[in-house]
């Protein structure tokens, strides 16, 4: 399943909450050197209980809104 996802980086805590349409994502790290990715797919294997490997990012790699890809 793909599901769109806005990223907000340096929060004071991880937080996710469905929006209209996407997922609200916050991030505790900063957008260097792929830092926020990085958390984001951790924190989203935790969230839908997925290996890390298996979740990837199809678009918006260096943009907030990105497209992911887990696993049914």
């Amino acid at each position: 399943m793909n599901i769109e996802v806005r990223v907000v980086t340096n929060a004071k805590q991880r937080e996710i909450k469905k929006e209209e349409g996407y997922f609200r994502v916050r991030l505790t790290s900063q957008p260097i050197e792929g830092r926020a990715n990085k958390e984001l797919l951790e924190y989203l294997s935790e969230v839908f209980g997925v290996k890390k490997s298996q979740i990837r990012i199809i678009k918006g790699e260096r943009d907030k809104k990105k497209i992911i890809s887990i696993p049914d």
